[in-house]
């Protein structure tokens, strides 16, 4: 078996082309087949490769202010069939898409999928809000989720990839610059069980824009800053509430922004995220990527209930200029529980070290464990646990509370 795979990954590793053929179709998106990047425990590791449109940078763009393109593209051809994505990527290239490029022209890569069509193939109680999958941004350019997980994907089902630059320190230059992104999965075919589910769960720090308290859906009086933490101050949003796309509505009146300034110095930011998490039951979290801007100090999920941090990210800014060097992440087979009847709230801390007004954002992905996607339901009409297999794999493994980066 193993002389066979590694022949097979040879082969496939050959065939995988050139990303920079033809001068000028190299400046548009490039969409690559899949091919056999890799083993993971014994079976090959797909990966689908995509080089955004060539970007040119010639002035400076703040963040979700520069040049930006998406494409849709589905992970396999041919018949329909489960796999799994286990990681996803985006490094910075020049327009070959071969030579690397800083890291400082990053804002974000996005991977979404249409989030009905998802849950009508696997209907789990964990919301994948917006069709959301993955986020990488400046600091944090990949995800590669822990071994023996997985999120659940049809392989014909269409994803859409959003890419986008920014420039927050080059003047009177013109840089040429592509994201070069990879999605890593693994096809159900090829596993003698199905891999633990994983679905991508988001909570995010927010800033009061219009009403007369900052409590994010709570009804005025009622909220209790022992129980809550204090109120966030009023921002104005980057943009103005018609026009912001993260903009919010909280039901009782009140305007909230998710994109918000920070003036110069240092600012403490309290969001209790209890009801956008929704929590149908208690599960583990077992990845947690982390999205902050610039300026940012540290990201930290605490449990109110309990009075414990659940996680606290911290970051490394860059030597030279504006930029994030480092944002720390959280990955695990054992996991971080997380309960339906506790409260949670985001703690964000930035600390504004220039001397003009800077924008930011504070977000956590939390990719929870769904238990209610049972094999029975993953694998319609196959057996409940193949003959070896442990009884309790699909339900993943006990977690106990701790926190780590890696």
């Amino acid at each position: 078996m193993g002389s066979r795979v590694a022949c097979f990954l040879a082969l496939c590793l050959a065939a995988i082309p050139s990303s920079g053929a033809g001068p000028a179709a190299a400046r548009d998106t490039i969409v690559n087949p899949a091919v056999v990047s890799a083993e993971r425990d014994g079976v090959p590791v797909y990966r689908k490769r995509i080089l955004s449109s060539v970007y040119t940078i010639d002035r400076i763009y703040r963040s979700m202010m520069g040049p930006q393109s998406s494409t849709q593209f589905s992970l396999l051809e041919g018949e329909p069939e489960l796999i799994w994505i286990v990681g996803y990527a985006t490094a910075m290239a020049g327009p070959d898409g071969t030579a690397p490029a800083s890291a400082e022209f990053m804002c974000h890569s996005n991977l979404n999928v249409d989030a009905a069509q998802h849950s009508r193939s696997f209907p789990t109680r964990i919301k994948l809000r917006g069709g959301r999958l993955f986020t990488v941004s400046q600091g944090q350019l990949e995800i590669d989720l822990p071994h023996g997980f997985g999120i659940p994907m049809m392989s014909d089902h269409t994803l859409r990839l959003f890419t986008q630059v920014l420039n927050l320190n080059h003047e009177g230059e013109r840089i040429e610059v592509r994201h070069d992104v990879r999605v890593d999965f693994i096809r159900d075919r090829d596993l003698p069980q199905p891999l633990i589910p994983l679905i991508e769960s988001a909570v995010w720090g927010m800033k009061l824009v219009a009403g007369i308290d900052g409590y994010y859906g709570m009804i005025s009086g009622k909220a209790d800053p022992g129980a809550h933490g204090p109120g966030c101050m009023i921002g104005p949003a980057v943009e103005s509430p018609a026009e912001d796309e993260h903009i919010f509505e909280d039901g009782v009146g009140r305007l909230f922004t998710g994109h918000w300034q920070v003036q110069p110095g240092r600012e403490e930011n309290h969001t209790l995220v209890t009801r956008p998490l929704l929590l149908p039951y208690d599960t583990t979290i077992h990845h947690i990527a982390v999205h902050l801007h610039p300026f940012a100090e540290s990201l930290e999920l605490r449990d109110l209930t309990t009075g414990r941090t659940v996680y606290k990210s911290t970051t490394r800014q860059a030597e030279h200029g504006i930029g994030l060097a480092e944002v720390k992440y959280f990955s695990s087979v054992e996991g971080l529980p997380l309960y339906r009847d506790h409260e949670y709230e985001l703690v964000s801390i930035y600390n504004n070290t220039s001397d003009e007004v800077q924008d930011s954002m504070a977000t956590m992905l939390l990719f929870l464990h769904a238990r209610d996607l049972t094999p029975d339901i993953l694998r319609p009409g196959a057996a409940d646990t193949p003959a070896g297999a442990s009884p309790g794999a699909a339900h993943g493994p006990k977690a106990e509370p701790r926190s780590g980066d890696r």
